[in-house]
């Protein structure tokens, strides 16, 4: 039952809270007393599926919360925080992170009843950005996790690599390796939406395997099996001698 973000900007506590705290950090002050007595949760390592690579990242997703807990930044005359003379509304520009490495992202699984975190190594989030652009994904998006929106492109796509990046230019202080994102925004009643804070940043939508399970799930190669039946060969010969 973590702090969630409200469509007036503010936090509330869980579910059916009230958007009374004006920071999530506030907000877990108030109710600290869930995190001294919540049982210790798993840390999921998220990874591409092999099976799936197509669909690494099928989507971004415009929402009101996003998961990696950073607001995205717009380029138009009001609530702009760029000061560049050039950039005006007609352009119809975001900027945010998609991806932020090493960042754990709180999830819960209605059919277990558990919580737990989940997070992507550079080395991921460099892969997913990747294949987002090679399957000619960089078209698709969906606004909430659910219906399919048009006129929505990513222009943009790099991996933070130095302090000299530009994502500086936008106001943002994030590790190495954070994957970002540029996106023109033609759909009016989206852009409206951004415009008003109903919308504040991107969360993608994907097909990711369980490192550890993919990794027990494994079917040895044929390499691998001549390499054991070797070993027991060679090991009964010396018990033999």
């Amino acid at each position: 039952m973590p702090c969630e973000k409200c469509e007036n900007g503010k936090y509330k506590w869980g579910k059916t809270g009230s958007c009374q705290y004006d920071t999530v950090a506030e907000c877990e002050a108030a109710n600290k007393e869930y995190y001294e007595e919540i049982k210790p949760t798993r840390i999921v390592e998220l990874v591409i599926s092999e099976e799936n690579e197509s669909l690494a990242i099928d989507a971004i997703s415009l929402v009101a919360s996003p998961a990696i807990e950073q607001d995205m930044v717009y380029f138009g005359k009001e609530k702009n925080n760029l000061t560049l003379a050039k950039i005006d509304e007609e352009k119809r520009m975001l900027v945010s992170p998609a991806l932020i490495p090493n960042k754990q992202i709180f999830r819960y699984n209605p059919n277990t009843d558990s919580e737990y975190y989940v997070y992507f190594s550079p080395e991921t989030v460099r892969q997913a950005s990747e294949l987002y652009l090679k399957h000619n994904n960089h078209h698709k998006a969906t606004y909430e996790h659910q219906d399919r929106v048009s006129g929505v492109l990513t222009v943009e796509s790099w991996i933070k690599e130095g302090d000299m990046d530009k994502s500086k230019l936008y106001g943002y202080d994030l590790p190495n390796g954070t994957w970002f994102v540029k996106m023109k925004i033609n759909n009016t009643e989206l852009w409206n939406k951004i415009k008003a804070g109903e919308v504040s940043g991107l969360s993608i939508e994907g097909y990711f395997t369980d490192k550890m399970e993919k990794m027990s799930e494994k079917t040895p190669t044929n390499e691998e099996i001549l390499s054991a039946l070797n070993e027991i060969i060679k090991e009964n010969q010396i018990n033999n001698k």
